[in-house]
């Protein structure tokens, strides 16, 4: 099956919402990039939260990047969506140990940490991009998430992540929700919202019963009602190409490059969003130091 989010509004006009189905856009990623159970718990919940969180900013040509940095043993987590919500990202650590709270339910928030930041970086196609930064507050992600939109763009939000690991380690469902207050929202919305979150519980539980993103709106909104208004197909999508990784070669510096070219070997690069590697002759590097 493959991903897709929808977005929607609630029949009252007050809560816009978006719901994503990511389990094929988390697996390709944790695939690619080796996680062990931690670690894919906590990307997955940073690439779906990325994924409805571009998607919602709708801007051509724009892109949204979540950076999560929490001193924890995972180090930092990168995703970067695209307008549709194709997203791609990569951690420094991402061979972590097994932590948890209790048995069977990993520790994400002891995994991320919460002495650092999370940031986000709006690329609005404008002459600088709108950068958010928050302290970490669990480090759970989808609790920051929720954060973040309080406290940098002032709009009160919910938002649900969740990832279910497998016992052999795969990744079994993936996907999340975010819910998001519109202003004049009167207060029994409020408390509407916060008894149909109770009611739905855990979105690693919805998922795994099979129920779909609109299911699961339906499920947390409850008598609010939601009309639903995009479907997009999402996935993990990687944007390197030979000539994209030829220009940051030549960033390098004539200097830099003479000495790659000086010692006669092949140079390979590996993109660190996928498993794309660019390898590059001694005559390639040569051809690139005419250009320079």
């Amino acid at each position: 099956m493959k991903d897709y989010l929808v977005r929607g509004m609630s029949m009252d006009g007050f809560v816009k919402v978006v719901a994503i189905r990511s389990t094929e856009m988390v697996r390709r990623g944790t695939q690619i990039h080796g996680t062990t159970p931690n670690a894919t718990a906590a990307f997955g919940r940073a690439l779906t939260a990325a994924s409805m969180m571009g998607n919602m900013q709708k801007v051509e040509n724009g892109s949204m990047t979540l950076q999560i940095k929490g001193g924890g043993p995972i180090g930092s987590i990168t995703c970067v969506s695209d307008p549709e919500g194709n997203v791609r990202g990569f951690v420094t650590e991402p061979r972590v140990p097994l932590v948890e709270k209790y048995p069977g339910k990993l520790d994400v928030g002891a995994t991320v940490g919460v002495d650092g930041t999370l940031t986000v970086i709006r690329d609005l196609q404008m002459k600088e991009p709108y950068v958010g930064t928050i302290e970490l507050i669990s480090g759970e992600i989808g609790d920051d998430i929720t954060a973040y939109f309080a406290q940098s763009e002032q709009t009160p939000t919910a938002c649900a992540l969740g990832v279910l690991v497998d016992r052999d380690q795969s990744v079994k469902v993936a996907g999340g929700y975010l819910l998001q207050l519109l202003p004049g929202a009167p207060d029994d919305v409020i408390d509407r919202l916060e008894a149909g979150i109770q009611r739905a519980g855990a979105v690693t539980a919805m998922l795994d019963q099979g129920m779909t993103p609109e299911d699961i709106l339906g499920q947390v909104c409850g008598d609010l009602g939601v009309v639903f208004m995009d479907t997009t197909e999402v996935g993990y999508k990687c944007y390197c190409s030979r000539e994209r990784v030829t220009k940051a070669l030549i960033s390098l510096g004539k200097k830099e490059l003479a000495e790659i070219a000086e010692e006669g070997k092949e140079f390979p690069v590996e993109c660190q969003f996928c498993d794309e590697v660019y390898r590059f002759t001694p005559e390639d590097i040569r051809q690139i130091l005419e250009k320079v």
